[in-house]
């Protein structure tokens, strides 16, 4: 499989497997089928395992703990996560690192290649700080500026975690402004869909911006894990978990009707057709799969060994959704 640069960091595979599908976060599965699609991800190239412990209550990582027994094949790296939010500076070192202790013990690993902050970094009293969730899932500039860095620094320098990373679907000013800044995450994982959309993981007012985002990752040397390639079903022929009409990714999946009747005329599955053009978005040096099992995984390594898709097409896919001008891909 094609490789790419992740930034300053590493070489990784095009395709990483998330931990989303595998923790049954997008319809069910067995953990025999699961540790499957691991093996078969691996087999077929794939280098890098994007784990967290929302991902099934910890099921996702102890997927890979089953899959290979604390040994990982040569050249497979692996990342975890925190949902941090307004931990106070006291407790911030201690909650990463129980978080990090448990995220090892399930993957019978001694030794994370990336961790991320899986909460979203806002700026310091922004509206956002008065929702009901603010208080785990929004961490404000400042606490990550003046304690959760550091502490990060201070993790990668014990040898505990190669890099630390940010979830990119935060207030984008806010991630901007962290890209710029050093020390630099070694990654970011932004949103690589058709839409721009986060769906039910919206809490910002305005646009995500998330092309800005990669742009700026790109410009200041940090890695781009593109996520939710398929908008949480939105951009497949259907969505495999019951979900209200009002739900976000509903009403992401009404939007994107056009889009499957596109694909329908090209003769071409829509989800194979959404990653191929997140596989296409300029910056962007690894898609992150939220597959479930092995039928999944495939057709999306089939999309990523068609390649490309050509400008043309990007533009008939983006006024299909009621995009503006195509972007410079």
């Amino acid at each position: 499989m094609e490789q790419r640069h992740l930034g300053r960091l590493w070489p990784v595979s095009i395709l990483s497997l998330g931990g989303g599908g595998l923790g049954q976060l997008w319809g069910a599965t067995s953990r025999a089928e699961a540790v499957a699609t691991v093996h078969a991800a691996v087999e077929a190239g794939i280098t890098l395992l994007d784990m967290a412990p929302r991902y099934g209550d910890g099921e996702a990582e102890s997927v890979i703990g089953e899959a290979f027994g604390g040994h990982l094949p040569p050249g497979v790296r692996v990342t975890s996560k925190c949902l941090l939010g307004e931990t106070p500076p006291a407790d911030v070192e201690p909650t990463l690192r129980r978080s990090i202790e448990a995220s090892l013990e399930r993957m019978r690993l001694s030794h994370l290649d990336l961790f991320f902050l899986h909460s979203n970094v806002v700026p310091d009293g922004h509206d956002m700080a008065r929702h009901p969730e603010a208080a785990t899932r929004w961490t404000p500039y400042s606490r990550f500026a003046e304690v959760v860095r550091p502490t990060f620094e201070k993790l990668i320098h014990e040898g505990l975690i190669g890099a630390w990373g940010l979830t990119g679907i935060g207030h984008p000013d806010a991630i901007i402004r962290l890209l710029e800044e050093t020390p630099k995450p070694g990654a970011v994982q932004c949103l690589s869909n058709l839409l721009d959309s986060a769906g039910s993981l919206t809490f910002v007012e305005g646009p995500l911006k998330p092309r800005a985002v990669i742009a700026a990752a790109k410009a200041n040397g940090v890695g781009v894990m593109g996520i939710r390639a398929v908008q949480a079903g939105a951009l497949t022929e259907r969505i495999d978990r019951d979900l209200p009409d009002e739900h976000p990714e509903m009403q992401d999946y009404r939007r994107a009707e056009g889009f499957r009747a596109l694909a329908r005329e090209l003769g071409e599955a829509p989800a194979r057709l959404a990653h191929r053009y997140a596989l296409s978005m300029p910056g962007v040096d690894t898609v992150v799969l939220g597959v479930k099992n092995r039928a999944e995984l495939q057709d999306c390594l089939e999309a990523a060994q068609e390649g490309p898709l050509t400008p043309d097409l990007i533009a008939r896919l983006d006024a299909s959704v009621g995009g503006g001008p195509a972007p410079d891909f």
